[in-house]
């Protein structure tokens, strides 16, 4: 959300106490609505940058001492050539978001998330996907990050991904980099809308070389797009430190590696049409499914987000390439061996 858009890092596999999660959950604030005529109302300045990241970091999480968590949830169809978009599986997530606006107006963003894919016949997460292409059974990937953390400044944010760079919400003309940091926010009647979008091409992390089944070329172009909606005044309302939201969000990309694509025959690409929201800022807002293999999982993904230094993005395919061993007998994964160097030198 920004799924992949924005600093995604390091997975740990290790498994932690169900308590863990369990304190995590009870910990978690409700998000209250702002009253009309209430706490201290100063209207959004969209002109300003340190007020576009005040509001952004207010709306995406929390600018409070304890985290909010936000939901994700939809479904992934299928589009081959000039064929009708057919439904695969259900996407589902969430994140643990909370955010520290710094002394020179920056923005540090400290977050986990996760990412499933559920039986669209009975919303149950799945670990095994039958290929409807290739008939084969394939194990299903999710992304789980436990660790992702980076900064917005006053400047436009210029994400690194891979050998190529992507500025958020790009127009299509030239000298962006650079300029201040200013998103498109539109208030109408009570409501602040704002789009977000990405768009990236770099080399694949998952190589036809090391993952010749798994991997769908030597390029990928994955890229999501957001429609926000959120209450102008719970961000208009300065005393409070998180304003709710709900968006439309759609991701389209390359088949994803694990459903082992790359010798198929078929080209094709992946489309999502999901609900993205945080609307109580507690577990309620993770679906049901998700909290339940997450509580028996991963109960460390629902505990607090941590600072440190910032990391850098790490989407789904870099997690598969670090954590998924090659196809190819005594192949190395440059990208594995370069997160091996980073952690080492930590």
């Amino acid at each position: 959300m920004f799924h992949e858009a924005i600093f995604k890092s390091l997975t740990r596999r290790s498994l932690f106490g169900g308590m863990a999660g369990m304190g995590a959950m009870a910990a978690a604030p409700a998000l209250t609505p702002a009253k009309a005529a209430k706490g201290d109302i100063r209207p959004l300045d969209v002109m300003d940058p340190r007020e576009n990241l005040y509001a952004f970091g207010k709306m995406w999480g929390t600018l409070g001492p304890k985290s909010v968590l936000s939901g994700y949830q939809g479904v992934q169809y299928a589009i081959v050539g000039d064929k009708r978009a057919v439904p695969l599986f259900g996407y589902c997530g969430f994140g643990n978001n909370r955010n520290i606006v710094q002394s020179d107006g920056s923005l540090k963003v400290l977050g986990k998330e996760c990412g499933y894919f559920t039986d669209l016949a009975t919303g149950e997460i799945l670990d095994y996907w039958d290929n409807p292409w290739t008939g084969e059974r394939v194990e299903v990937f999710p992304f789980l990050n436990d660790r992702w953390r980076g900064t917005l400044t006053l400047e436009q944010k210029v994400f690194k991904i891979g050998d190529s760079e992507t500025i958020n919400n790009d127009n299509g003309t030239k000298g962006q980099k650079g300029k201040p940091f200013l998103l498109p926010w539109q208030p109408i009647g009570d409501q602040y809308l704002l789009s977000w979008d990405y768009a990236h091409e770099y080399t694949n992390p998952v190589t036809p070389e090391g993952w010749p089944k798994a991997s769908t070329g030597r390029r990928v172009n994955p890229s999501e797009h957001f429609t926000i909606f959120t209450p102008r005044g719970e961000i208009d309302d300065r005393s409070l430190p998180s304003a709710r939201f709900t968006a439309g969000f759609m991701r389209q990309a390359p088949w994803w590696p694990w459903m082992l694509m790359g010798k198929s025959g078929v080209h094709g690409v992946l489309m999502g049409r999901m609900h993205s929201y945080k609307i109580t800022g507690t577990v309620e807002d993770i679906p049901k499914a998700v909290l339940k293999r997450v509580e028996r999982d991963r109960p460390d993904l629902l505990e607090e987000p941590t600072d440190g230094p910032d990391e850098g993005v790490r989407g789904t395919l870099e997690a598969y390439a670090e954590d998924v061993p090659p196809e190819v007998p005594g192949y190395v994964s440059p990208l594995a061996e370069k997160r091996k160097a980073m952690l080492k030198d930590q």
